[in-house]
C-alpha cells in the first residue's frame, strides 16, 4: 500500500471534516460514549486552519483518498479546532525551551493500524525537529494513545477535556524528545 503524504491545503477542509467525523465515529465508539463523541465532534475536534496556514498539516493519501490527517505546531495550543479558538493570534512557542505540539491526528477507520497515522507522526516530528524544537508534546485521545506510546512517547498521566452541558473527555497528556531519537537514528 503507498501512503502519499502532503501539506493539506484549505481547498482540503471540507474532505477533512468528514474524515475527522468518520475517524471519531468509528475509532472512538470502544472508548467513549455516544454523548462523549457528539460533544466532542460538536466542541473539540475539527479542522483548525491556522496548522494549515502555517504549513504544518499533513495529509495521508492513499489510492486518492485522504485516508489521514495530522499536524504539528509551533504555537501554544494544544488541542482543538477551529470552533476552540478565540479570535486573539495565537501565541508562538519557543523551539529552545518549548515543546512542539502534535496535534488533530484522525485516521478513517478503513485505513487504521495500516501505518497511516505512523507515517503522519513521522513527517510531524522531523519538521518539528527541523524547526528547531527538541521535544513535542501532545494530548492523546483514548484510541489515539497506542500510537504514540508504539512511537517512543511517555505518558504523563491522565487529562481531561471539558465538554460542555456533559461528562468530560478522557485522555493522555504524552511528550517525546526528539534530540534522543535523533541520537538513536
Amino acid at each position: 500500500m503507498l501512503i502519499e503524504i502532503r501539506l493539506a491545503t484549505i481547498a482540503d477542509t471540507p474532505r477533512l471534516q468528514d474524515l475527522i467525523r468518520d475517524s471519531v465515529s468509528g475509532l472512538s465508539d470502544q472508548y467513549y460514549s455516544s454523548e462523549q463523541i457528539a460533544s466532542a465532534l460538536s466542541h473539540v475536534f475539527g479542522v483548525d486552519t491556522q496548522l494549515i496556514l502555517d504549513g504544518t498539516y499533513f495529509v495521508a493519501e492513499v489510492e486518492r483518498q485522504i485516508a489521514g490527517c495530522g499536524g504539528w505546531s509551533k504555537r501554544k495550543t494544544l488541542f482543538g479546532g477551529d470552533q476552540t479558538k478565540s479570535a486573539e493570534p495565537e501565541a508562538l512557542l519557543d523551539p529552545a525551551s518549548e515543546a512542539a505540539r502534535i496535534r488533530a491526528f484522525y485516521v478513517h477507520p478503513n485505513w487504521a493500524r495500516r501505518g497511516v497515522g505512523s507515517r503522519i507522526l513521522n513527517a510531524c516530528e522531523g519538521a518539528s525537529r527541523a524547526g528547531g524544537f527538541r521535544k513535542v508534546e501532545l494530548i492523546a485521545t483514548l484510541p489515539g494513545e497506542p500510537l504514540y506510546s508504539a512511537a517512543g512517547y511517555s505518558n504523563l498521566g491522565p487529562f481531561e477535556i471539558p465538554l460542555p452541558g456533559g461528562p468530560s473527555l478522557p485522555t493522555f497528556r504524552m511528550e517525546k524528545r526528539l534530540v534522543d531519537h535523533l541520537l538513536r537514528s
